[in-house]
């Protein structure tokens, strides 16, 4: 095993329409109060609800960090649990971001495939936190609403192959505060990096056989 630190990077976004304050930022703050434990380094940043800065930011990112994993939470109005996304879709941009923009092709990457999955069974994940006794209902949803949740997830899904996350968390109080929605997220985040080792280790014993 190797016992270097694992990077994880969260984001969360900022204010939009009725959002004056984000439940996803809120969360992903609390998260960061609880830490991910000694192993990992938890880096979270705000992500602003614009598709240009979205397509800067979350490339950037990934240079700077080199994460094992990057889980990107944001607030879904039409929620009333944390909701996995499995993944992310390419097509169909046509809603206005905060700075009155919409990518002209209305898609993330030209060219790129119209759906990616996410390489974390968000199945397993759900099962396991919800068996776990949390708490909080967690769900899991095949369509992350085609906005900027959605854009961000499929733009890193694609710079990433596979290797990040998206949750979305409802308003807040309706019915979490934002502590029982950073307490889910760590217990979320802590069973995709335990998928991930499994997946490592599984790949590093087919390695030894061949």
């Amino acid at each position: 095993m190797d016992n270097s630190k694992r990077t994880v990077v969260v984001t969360g976004f900022g204010p939009f329409g009725e959002h004056k304050v984000n439940a996803s930022w809120v969360a992903v703050q609390e998260l960061k109060k609880l830490g991910l434990g000694n192993e990992v380094d938890l880096h979270v940043h705000e992500v602003p609800v614009e598709y240009q800065k979205v397509q800067s930011l979350v490339p950037s990112l990934w240079k700077q960090y080199h994460p094992q994993l990057v889980v990107h939470v944001g607030v879904s109005g039409m929620a009333t649990t944390v909701t996995l996304e499995k993944c992310g879709k390419n097509h169909g941009y046509e809603g206005l971001d905060i700075s009155g923009f919409s990518p002209d092709s209305q898609c993330c990457i030209v060219g790129g495939p119209d759906c990616i999955d996410s390489g974390i069974d968000m199945e397993l994940v759900c099962k396991r936190v919800t068996t776990s006794g949390l708490g909080v209902t967690v769900s899991v949803s095949k369509d992350a609403g085609r906005y900027l949740c959605d854009f961000t997830y499929y733009t890193s899904l694609y710079l990433s192959h596979g290797r990040s996350a998206f949750i979305h968390v409802p308003p807040l109080g309706k019915p979490y505060s934002g502590e029982d929605l950073g307490r889910a997220l760590k217990a979320i985040i802590q069973e995709m990096l335990d998928l991930l080792d499994q997946a490592e280790e599984k790949i590093h014993c087919q390695q030894h056989f061949h």
